[in-house]
């Protein structure tokens, strides 16, 4: 693993994509900007702030209502002398499943390009691998608005997306293996990540080990948890183990999960709109997790959080996101 010591900015370690039109570097730690209320003159405030830090990597949506504010936030940031340029930043966006479409791929990525203010993104993802009625945005979806994804011409669409340039990686988010398989059968660009549910306490195991295979790159979504937030769970930062763990390290629980996670291979994509638990959550590049760590994370009880949102409504034909992520629709 690479190292780095902390100074007034951190130099975060980096892992090449591939597929990528040209080298591709992601820095292994992002910024995450999903949130229940996304306030944007906070938003803006944390990402000067963790660009200050050393955080060069930000992961945004369409449908988290944060690329107007994260694009407010990069050009303050040019315009402070923050970074020399774009070029220095790692921008993430996705596609929205009433999006998932062939003949909206290109105008939705374009959208939200408009809408950060860039030129092009560094990654663009296919947000679920499932799709909906066009225009409806709202979540949970109703199961007369779900219809199976047509992920050939969709995949197509991403395809010439980075072609055009407007994006300069493409990849999935919440695939399974089975539908990574079923992706990775007929594309001319194979996805360069996947961003998924995984933390100590929803390990991933089958599914890292299926992309490490395939050169895709995992990225980690809520590596803490997200507690606090209307999808997350308090399982993962309360955890006796990780707390145990981290009182012999001297560290935080947070920063014993990111760890594992960078360790692991995966770049967590954490959250944190807090001065002081952006630099603790960067303080994870100079130590290392020992084999009894590793043996004690490897005996926690594993469940994932995310069915806890219900991405379908109840009267649909879907019990749980199970469902939706490992069976085909």
């Amino acid at each position: 693993m690479a190292t780095t010591t902390l100074n007034s900015v951190t130099k975060i370690p980096k892992v090449e994509l591939s597929s990528s039109s040209g080298p591709v570097s992601m820095p292994l730690i992002g910024f995450g900007t999903a949130a229940d209320n996304n306030d944007g003159a906070t938003l803006i405030s944390a990402v000067l702030e963790s660009i200050k830090l050393g955080y060069r990597h930000f992961d945004t949506a369409s449908a988290y209502g944060s690329e107007q504010a994260l694009g407010e936030a990069i050009a303050e940031a040019l315009r402070l002398g923050l970074i020399p340029s774009r070029d220095d930043l790692f921008i993430t966006s996705k596609l929205w499943p009433s999006e998932a479409h062939a003949h909206l791929v290109l105008p939705s990525l374009q959208q939200s390009l408009r809408t950060l203010q860039l030129e092009y993104l560094d990654l663009y993802l296919i947000h679920w691998p499932i799709t909906v009625t066009p225009g409806k945005r709202e979540s949970p979806f109703d199961k007369q608005d779900l219809m199976p994804m047509d992920f050939k011409s969709v995949w197509a669409a991403m395809e010439e997306c980075q072609r055009l340039g407007l994006t300069k990686s493409i990849g999935v988010s919440n695939f399974s293996c089975k539908k990574l398989e079923n992706l990775l059968s007929f594309a001319t660009i194979p996805p360069s990540v996947n961003q998924v549910e995984m933390n100590p306490v929803w390990q991933q195991k089958k599914l890292t080990e299926f992309c490490k295979a395939n050169g895709i790159i995992v990225t980690a979504f809520s590596p803490l948890g997200a507690k606090g937030s209307s999808w997350g769970t308090n399982d993962v930062m309360d955890n006796e183990v990780l707390k145990e763990i981290a009182k012999t390290h001297g560290k935080t629980a947070a920063q014993v999960c990111l760890r594992w996670v960078y360790e692991q291979g995966a770049a967590p994509i954490v959250k944190s709109y807090n001065k002081e638990r952006l630099k603790e959550n960067l303080q994870i590049f100079d130590w290392e997790l020992s084999e009894d760590d590793y043996d004690k994370i490897g005996h926690i009880k594993q469940h994932r959080m995310m069915p806890k949102e219900e991405l379908v409504s109840a009267h649909g034909p879907y019990k749980s996101i199970e469902e939706l992520w490992d069976g085909e629709l």
